[in-house]
């Protein structure tokens, strides 16, 4: 859907079957990983959480769920939030419907043969790959009880092209009460992710701030 960094309000207004932000009355802030979970890097995001008694959702790719099963035990020990990001880590625009559906229901399956009592009808979570989704899609999902999250700041960690500092800088300039921020816990991202995710945890804090899981 969007690739760019705030999530202009107009798009929230017009798509709102999904998620993009939380309550603007609370300090409240939603970080989220995508990509994950990834040996080295996705420890190296619980610990730093865990500085910050942080909350986090990490919406995680099944084949690196099915690589990684003790990581991905231990987000859920700390209390953080899953969701399902697909499996393969398809792009739903370049995908077919049932092909997509089926790939997004393996990742569920999967998570509830790694732990069943975790993930309950009442607590489905879903975000597209590249934010990229048909409206066929969102529909089936949804039909099958799934929340789809998007987000209002993107921190663009994956972005080649931008400096450490600029991705620090689009989350700082760009962050409010109850909003979604992105972040990938991939190797692609972790240059960025390493400089930035420490210093928003610390900056946010020192005025007053709380992170939450979804």
């Amino acid at each position: 859907m969007l690739s760019i960094v705030k999530t202009p309000n107009f798009v929230s207004t017009l798509l709102r079957g999904y998620i993009w932000h939380f309550s603007r009355q609370k300090k409240e802030l939603y970080l989220t990983f995508d990509d994950g979970p990834i040996a080295k890097i996705t420890p190296w995001v619980l610990d730093k959480l865990k500085d910050f008694n942080a909350k986090a959702t990490f919406f995680c790719v099944g084949e690196n769920v099915k690589t990684h099963p003790v990581i991905f035990k231990r987000i859920i020990n700390e209390c953080h939030t899953i969701g399902n990001h697909t499996f393969n880590h398809i792009n739903g625009l370049k995908t077919g419907s049932v092909k997509y559906l089926e790939n997004c229901e393996e990742t569920q399956k999967l998570f509830l043969k790694t732990d069943a009592n975790t993930f309950t009808d009442n607590n489905l979570l879903f975000r597209p790959p590249y934010g990229k989704i048909r409206p066929k899609q969102t529909k089936a999902l949804k039909e099958k009880g799934y929340k789809i999250v998007l987000w209002d700041v993107l921190s663009r960690d994956f972005d080649t092209k931008i400096s450490k500092e600029t991705c620090f800088n689009n989350v700082i300039q760009n962050t409010k009460n109850g909003s979604i921020v992105v972040f990938h816990d991939s190797e692609k991202s972790f240059e960025k992710l390493s400089y930035t995710l420490p210093r928003i945890l610390t900056y946010f804090t020192e005025i007053g701030y709380t992170f939450k899981a979804i």
